[in-house]
């Protein structure tokens, strides 16, 4: 591993371990794999390897907690149709820092920052770093073929986004997900693998898969399962701000994995995820 990725699997173990908020899976949550997803195209011809719904059961308290409260009061902000610009109301402006005003304060995003202005990669002042993560996430641009800004990295990433009504791209958060597919909106067509992943389990805090939404396909989507979403942030802003690669290979907790974040125009998120490369077993 490189002295980079070295660093950053130390920071990313401090994010994980700070994670207070995080769900058991087992307890707090319970998912159901079922089958595996089929990938052959095209997309309309793609098999079903799920009956049921992904999640079976969610201990809904959790939602409760500030940060996820104020994280999912701004799932309803976005039109998904890639190329429909967006309208930003106040309402929304003040969603939006309230949610960055309650992930700051967690001790996950305090690492994240004491680590950044360590790097010169934020400012010091938390009103500044407050602002800079507005920019990294909520600012809107125009995404590719748009004429006017209709993307954010906060709608592609948690919210997702749906492209000539038929593909979703983005939407790599179990929460929207599980809100969703709980709608009726998402239905759950398996778990994806291929000959270089590990097999999934229940267990595992990271999944690929494959589900529609509205009248779109995701074809294959990862995501963390389980976590808070001030370890979302603090982990992406980490990588985006310290990795020019787009890239980057972590280890943490029992996970090798790969974190992808394509930047837009340098200034925002364009897409991030992770890929679940390597399973390290715990010590019996």
């Amino acid at each position: 591993m490189i002295e980079s990725d070295r660093e950053l699997s130390s920071i990313m173990q401090e994010l994980w371990d700070s994670d207070v908020n995080r769900l058991q899976p087992g307890k707090d949550y319970r998912i159901s794999l079922q089958g595996k997803a089929a990938h052959s195209m095209p997309l309309e011809d793609l098999n079903d390897g799920a009956g049921s719904p992904l999640f079976t059961f969610v201990d809904e308290n959790i939602f409760k907690k500030e940060t996820f409260l104020a994280f999912i009061s701004l799932l309803d902000n976005y039109v998904s149709d890639t190329g429909e610009p967006e309208i930003v109301t106040p309402e929304e402006v003040a969603e939006n820092h309230k949610f960055l005003d309650c992930i700051i304060q967690s001790p996950t995003m305090k690492i994240a920052h004491k680590y950044l202005v360590e790097k010169n990669l934020s400012p010091t002042n938390e009103t500044k770093f407050k602002e800079q993560l507005y920019r990294i996430w909520f600012e809107l641009y125009a995404r590719k073929g748009a004429s006017k800004p209709d993307s954010s990295g906060f709608e592609h990433v948690f919210v997702g986004e749906t492209r000539g009504g038929r593909t979703v791209i983005g939407f790599h958060n179990w929460i929207q997900l599980y809100l969703q597919e709980k709608m009726g909106h998402v239905d759950y067509k398996g778990y994806s693998v291929d000959a270089n992943s590990p097999q999934p389990d229940e267990n595992k805090h990271i999944l690929a898969l494959q589900f529609s939404w509205k009248d779109g396909i995701k074809p294959k989507g990862s995501i963390f399962v389980g976590v808070s979403p001030e370890f979302e942030i603090a982990l992406y802003t980490v990588c985006f701000l310290s990795s020019p690669n787009e890239r980057v290979k972590v280890q943490f907790s029992f996970y090798d994995v790969e974190i992808v974040c394509h930047h837009y125009n340098e200034k925002h998120i364009g897409t991030t995820y992770p890929v679940l490369l390597k399973y390290r077993k715990p010590a019996q």
